[in-house]
């Protein structure tokens, strides 16, 4: 029977066990004497504001509610009631791995274990998750962790050292949460519906609640665009990313100062949700994007390290660098041998790291989050290295099809039209 793994990022908590997946995010809304947690209570966060908790994760206690919320005594009550409904949503794991951020203290933590002996099922590992992310790292001895969470952002510096990553130090940025986020974006996209149509979304909670649902939709747009349209009761707004790159100031100061200078062999990583933040990947020269599911991937391939079943559970704060022992992509739990495609890719771990793509006469810098090129292909940074991604055309690299695990590097000529005569050429632009 599969171990499940769970991710306590309240943004979107994760849970992944035999061939499913649950997200959930960290909200919880009282309907009719019922709990009810993650999308459904996200999508009324704005009709029935008095009737939605979403910091009972991020200050999980056993002090009072207050104010109170239905039959709940505390937090706690409700990270219980969360825990079950994702364990019945998940097939039911008997045995789970936790990935919790170093901003959980250490009585959050026992409280935590507490409230899972209480659970229908035994946490049998738990781990720091910007430690599991970071050793999936190939580059660099010193790696930045930027985690985006409901009501803060959080720094982690790791080291890398004898093929191993270590947890330096956790550093919180108040104030730089993504419900924070999400209510300067409000407030700049409400503000041009306002100049625009004389509009204002923000006068009611129902048109409210449909401007923060189509928010998602239009930062995902702006990842590839620079402009987008946005439509609320019939009134349309054109926003921009160059004037939602306000909204995130704080957190882009406040990340600066706490990272400080960066060498040129240092990186920083961000979570995916963290992309969407127009502006973000501009601010750190390397920076890399990770996959949705790299925390599973982690825990699976560390398996056998981290569970602790005869023996009570320690936080672990360092683990081997899987990018020295090659990782598993299945779901075998084990730590794979590299295949004679990896290998091939690992060969080119010391060739040049490409900045810019050249592309119809002209050099356009790489973004992290992806920058397009045509037929709706995009060139982005995950932690393994540069990759192709979003298409169902073929693309070829270097005259031979494009796999889907390869990495790109300097040098590289890519093709995407069918009679290959549109090249992108990966090129490093030295200052």
């Amino acid at each position: 029977m599969s171990i499940g793994v769970l991710d306590l990022n309240d943004c979107n908590l994760q849970l992944w066990h035999e061939g499913t997946t649950v997200q959930s995010p960290g909200y919880v809304l009282l309907h009719e004497k019922e709990y009810l947690f993650g999308s459904p209570a996200r999508a009324a966060a704005r009709l029935q504001p008095r009737d939605i908790n979403t910091r009972y994760w991020w200050q999980l206690s056993t002090e009072l509610l207050q104010p109170s919320l239905g039959h709940a005594r505390h937090n706690g009550d409700l990270a219980h009631a969360h825990l079950q409904q994702l364990h019945k949503e998940a097939k039911g794991p008997t045995e789970v791995l936790l990935a919790v951020s170093g901003s959980m203290q250490h009585e959050q933590l026992a409280l935590l274990l507490g409230i899972i002996e209480q659970c229908p099922f035994d946490a049998v590992g738990l781990v720091n998750r910007s430690v599991a992310l970071a050793s999936l790292h190939r580059h660099g001895d010193r790696l930045f962790h930027l985690e985006i969470q409901l009501h803060q952002a959080v720094i982690s510096e790791l080291i890398r050292q004898d093929h191993q990553t270590e947890l330096q130090c956790t550093t919180p940025l108040p104030g730089c949460g993504l419900l924070q986020l999400q209510e300067q974006l409000v407030e700049l996209i409400a503000a041009a519906f306002v100049r625009q149509t004389r509009f204002d979304p923000r006068r009611k909670g129902d048109s409210e609640q449909q401007l923060y649902d189509a928010l998602p939709a239009a930062l995902h747009t702006l990842q590839n665009a620079s402009e987008t349209n946005l439509e609320i009761n019939g009134y349309q707004a054109r926003v921009s990313a160059h004037e939602l790159q306000a909204a995130g100031k704080r957190l882009f100061d406040s990340a600066r100062n706490t990272i400080g200078i960066l060498r040129p062999e240092d990186h920083v990583i961000i979570d995916p949700l963290a992309t969407l933040l127009p502006g973000l990947t501009n601010q750190f020269e390397q920076i890399e994007v990770l996959q949705e599911d790299d925390v599973r991937r982690a825990l699976q391939s560390h398996q056998d390290r981290l569970v602790q079943r005869e023996q009570a559970l320690s936080f672990v704060t360092a683990l081997p660098c899987l990018s020295v022992e090659g990782v598993s992509s299945d779901s075998s739990n084990k730590v794979s041998q590299a295949t004679p495609s990896r290998r091939a890719t690992e060969a080119h771990v010391s060739a040049a790291q490409p900045t810019h793509v050249l592309y119809q006469h002209k050099a356009r810098p790489l973004i992290a989050s992806g920058t397009p090129l045509e037929s709706g292909w995009n060139i982005y940074r995950s932690a393994a290295g540069w990759q192709l991604r979003d298409s169902t055309t073929a693309a070829t690299v270097n005259g031979v099809t494009y796999r889907s695990d390869q990495i790109l590097f300097c040098g590289d000529a890519i093709s995407i039209s069918p009679d290959g005569s549109d090249v992108a050429l990966l090129i490093e632009v030295v200052t």
